[in-house]
């Protein structure tokens, strides 16, 4: 008789295979590929847009809402390394909720999340589109969006490599112009440039100006600034780095940025002369302004385009590659219809991209102008996912493993629920409202599933080690793109 195998001696396609899947996705991601993604994916200049209006609603103390938002970040994203180590699949907080808890509350967890990740590249092009108004002027938004949703589709189309190819690209891009600005802010701030710019501890720390209030508003800030880097986890049916990779990724990703973002606030709130607020008619090009003033030559210009491609190609590729491997997780399992499982040659989820890219060029039709609308969906989406992560993660390790690493598994869940539950509690009433309806059309499609006799319930419950991955378990028991699983 064959001793069944421990998940850590299992290969990358064993453990898949434990699940009951075939490995159908490209298995050629590394860790490192996996951070560039994350890194990608957050955007290491995003602060750049939005540095205005950060600045005015924390009283000038940028950096300090990037550490807020890292500290309480790092609780999220320790639970989603521990529920990637645990359960290498590819649907992210779907099958980590529906496998952690139970899978009709990982439906809607993972319903609530694709929230998020449907209307993520819409919101990206249109914020992209909106940008490239400031370029050309006379040109219209739709057709900027709908340029940007066709080069991304065709990079997704051409597969995995292609997608390395250009993350790799984008993020030295997006690096070398962080060097540049650093470059550009040291020597405005030690040549006298821009009068009253001047290097002090005050953006990072202001007790004159720090208040419970002011800490509680950044704190909402900062959590939605990091948003990203959750998308690691959509490809962990594509990582060559074993069942850690995800996870450790996640964690690095989110580091690196925080740094980034706090070193280019920080010297943006000192090019900023310790002014207390912008104007309406300058918050939006805050950073820009300043980079112009500190630079006396055409870098504004250049640094403004930089942004709105690493916005509309490269964050918006990153994010249409994750929302389709979570369409393509819950069609797998059975929880959306079966085309969206469909693998094509290139070993991509081809039905699941050309749907997100539809779905984007339609939406962008009716949301350009709405910025604020389509974040607060997002966020709500998001925000509802991580409280149902956190949750999974005290009921698989606690409840059902017995584990006695209560740090890891009870504390660390705790306090990223209670953040993420403030956090949402204090949403918009628009994020609310839409967040409802969206969980109410999900009951709907739930109930319709249940009602025409279609179940619910997820494929390989065991895990890794107990039986399903071992030598005598030679064949895995679906295969989802085939049609051996049942149609919808």
């Amino acid at each position: 008789m064959t001793t069944p195998r421990s998940s850590a001696e299992l290969s990358p396609q064993q453990q898949l295979e434990a699940y009951g899947y075939k490995q159908e996705l490209k298995r050629s991601v590394s860790t490192t590929d996996l951070l560039i993604y994350g890194l990608i994916f957050m955007v290491p200049i995003a602060p750049w847009a939005i540095f205005g209006v950060v600045y005015n609603a924390a009283s000038g103390m940028v950096p300090l809402v990037y550490v807020i938002g890292l500290i309480a970040m790092i609780f999220t994203a320790l639970a989603y390394q521990q529920m990637a180590k645990s359960i290498p699949l590819a649907g992210s907080v779907f099958s980590y909720v529906g496998r952690g808890i139970h899978p009709t509350v990982g439906f809607f967890a993972g319903w609530a999340i694709l929230l998020d990740y449907l209307l993520v590249p819409t919101l990206l092009y249109v914020f992209a589109a909106e940008s490239m108004i400031g370029i050309f002027p006379e040109s219209p938004r739709w057709m900027w969006a709908l340029i940007f949703v066709a080069v991304n589709t065709v990079i997704n189309l051409l597969g995995i490599s292609s997608i390395k190819r250009m993350n790799r690209i984008f993020l030295a891009i997006e690096l070398v112009f962080v060097v540049i600005f650093v470059v550009i802010a040291v020597s405005a701030l030690t040549g006298g440039t821009i009068p009253d710019a001047a290097f002090t501890i005050s953006p990072l720390w202001d007790a004159s100006q720090v208040t419970g209030p002011l800490i509680a508003s950044a704190l909402s800030i900062a959590v939605l600034s990091f948003l990203g880097f959750d998308g690691i986890s959509t490809m962990s049916e594509e990582a060559t780095g074993g069942r850690n990779s995800a996870g450790r990724a996640m964690i690095m990703a989110l580091c690196i940025v925080a740094f980034l973002f706090v070193l280019q606030t920080w010297l943006a709130s000192a090019l900023a002369g310790g002014r207390e607020s912008f104007s309406d008619d300058e918050v939006g090009n805050a950073f820009f302004t300043l980079v112009e003033a500190a630079s006396n030559s055409g870098w504004m210009t250049a640094f403004f385009v930089v942004n709105v491609l690493a916005v509309g190609i490269a964050n918006a590729m990153a994010a249409q590659a994750a929302t389709s491997r979570l369409l393509f997780s819950m069609s797998r399992d059975r929880q959306l219809p079966k085309f969206l499982s469909h693998i094509n040659r290139r070993q991509v989820p081809q039905n699941a991209i050309i749907l997100v890219s539809a779905l984007s060029a339609i939406l962008v039709l009716f949301f350009v102008g709405q910025i604020d609308l389509i974040s607060a969906l997002v966020n709500f989406g998001a925000l509802f996912g991580f409280m149902m992560l956190h949750l999974a993660v005290i009921v698989h390790y606690i409840v059902r493993k017995k584990s006695k690493n209560y740090l890891l598994h009870l504390a660390v869940p705790v306090v990223g629920f209670l953040i993420i539950g403030y956090v949402l509690l204090n949403a918009s009433d628009q994020a609310k409202i839409g967040g409802i309806v969206w969980l109410i059309l999900g009951a709907a499609v739930f109930a319709y599933y249940r009602a025409s006799g279609r179940k619910t319930d997820l494929t390989g419950e065991s895990e890794p080690g107990s039986g399903l991955g071992s030598e005598s378990s030679a064949e895995p028991r679906v295969a989802p793109a085939t049609g051996e699983r049942g149609a919808l």
